[in-house]
């Protein structure tokens, strides 16, 4: 069951954001990955990924991730 947008945090928020844009479940996104289910909700709950897994996801929506640390202040 997927969670209603705007409920996801952090890395999962642009994964769950990307993946509802191209109109696809959970269960989708986990084939797509080669991740289980599970794994996708945990993502989208905030929980931080294996970079192995974030990669993964990445891949599967079309994105590509920033591994730059923020700057500080």
């Amino acid at each position: 069951m997927s969670r209603s947008p705007g409920k996801a945090k952090g890395f999962g928020r642009a994964i769950q954001a990307a993946r509802l844009d191209r109109g696809w479940s959970q269960e989708q996104l986990a084939e797509e990955a080669g991740v289980s289910r599970p794994t996708v909700s945990r993502v989208e709950l905030g929980d931080d990924p294996s970079m192995r897994t974030a990669r993964k996801l990445a891949k599967a929506l079309g994105l590509t991730l920033n591994l730059s640390s923020p700057e500080s202040p």
